[in-house]
C-alpha cells in the first residue's frame, strides 16, 4: 500500500489507510455485537446447566482458538461461500452475500473472537452468587426473569469485558479474514490485511508503522479496560 495524496497534504493517514481503519472498526463492531447474544446464551448454559456432551460443546466453542486461522477461514468459505450450503441459503432467502464482502469479514471476526468473549462471560456468570438467583426463584420469579433481572445485571462487567475482548480480537484478525474474503482495498481490506500488503511493498514502511501504531493503541486500550472489568468481577466473586 503506497502513500496516498492525503498523506502528502499533511494528514496523519492516507485515504486508503483511513478506509482500512474505518472498515476494521465496522467489521469488529458488527462481528462482536452480532455474536454477543450467542456468547451470553452459551456461557450461561455452560455455567449453570449440566447436560450430556457438555465437554464436547465447550471444546467446540473454543476450537477457533487452537485451529490455524487459515483453516477456520477455509471452513467459512466452504460453508458460507456462494457455493456453500449456508451461503446459498442466505443469498436465496435474504440476498446476503458473505464471501469477498465486508459482511464476510465480520463473520470471520465474530467466529475468531467468540471463544474469548464467551469465556469471559462464563467466568462472570459463574462469579454471580447462585443464592441470589435461588432467592428470586423462591419468590415465584420464572427462570428468564431471574436471568434478566439478577444474573445479567450482576454479570454485566464480565459481559462488557467479553465484548471488548471480542472486538479487540476482531481488529487483529488476519488469517481467517484473508482466506474467506481476500484482501480487497476499500471492500475487505482491514488494518491487519493492509499491514500485510504494506510489508510486501518496498515503499510501504511508513504505512506499516502508522497502521501498526493504531493496532497497538486499540489492542492496549481494549486489554486495559477488559482487565479492569475482570478485576471488578473477581472482587465481586470474592465478596469484597
Amino acid at each position: 500500500m503506497s502513500n496516498g495524496a492525503g498523506w502528502s497534504d499533511g494528514l496523519i493517514f492516507s485515504p486508503a489507510e483511513w478506509t482500512a481503519i474505518f472498515l476494521s472498526l465496522k467489521v469488529a463492531a458488527v462481528g462482536a455485537v452480532a455474536s454477543l447474544p450467542f456468547a451470553v446464551a452459551l456461557a450461561w448454559l455452560l455455567a449453570r446447566r449440566r447436560f450430556p456432551g457438555k465437554s464436547l460443546v465447550n471444546a467446540l466453542a473454543h476450537l477457533p482458538l487452537v485451529l490455524p486461522p487459515v483453516v477456520t477461514g477455509w471452513l467459512l468459505l466452504i460453508g458460507f461461500g456462494r457455493q456453500g450450503i449456508f451461503g446459498r441459503a442466505l443469498e436465496a432467502c435474504c440476498g446476503l452475500t458473505l464471501s469477498f464482502r465486508w459482511t464476510g469479514a465480520a463473520l470471520a471476526a465474530a467466529v475468531m473472537g467468540f471463544p474469548l468473549m464467551m469465556r469471559a462471560i462464563r467466568l462472570s456468570i459463574e462469579a454471580v452468587d447462585t443464592r441470589l438467583e435461588q432467592a428470586a426463584q423462591t419468590l415465584g420469579a420464572p427462570s428468564w426473569f431471574v436471568f434478566a433481572t439478577v444474573t445479567l445485571p450482576l454479570a454485566a462487567p464480565g459481559i462488557i469485558a467479553g465484548l471488548i475482548l471480542g472486538f479487540a480480537k476482531a481488529i487483529g484478525e488476519f488469517g481467517a479474514t484473508i482466506t474467506f474474503v481476500a484482501n480487497i482495498p476499500g471492500q475487505t481490506q482491514t488494518i491487519a490485511t493492509a499491514i500485510y500488503s504494506a510489508t510486501q511493498d518496498p515503499n510501504g514502511g511508513a504505512t506499516t508503522w502508522r497502521l501498526t501504531g493504531i493496532a497497538l493503541a486499540i489492542a492496549f486500550l481494549a486489554l486495559f479496560v477488559s482487565e479492569a472489568l475482570a478485576e471488578r468481577v473477581a472482587k465481586r466473586g470474592a465478596g469484597e
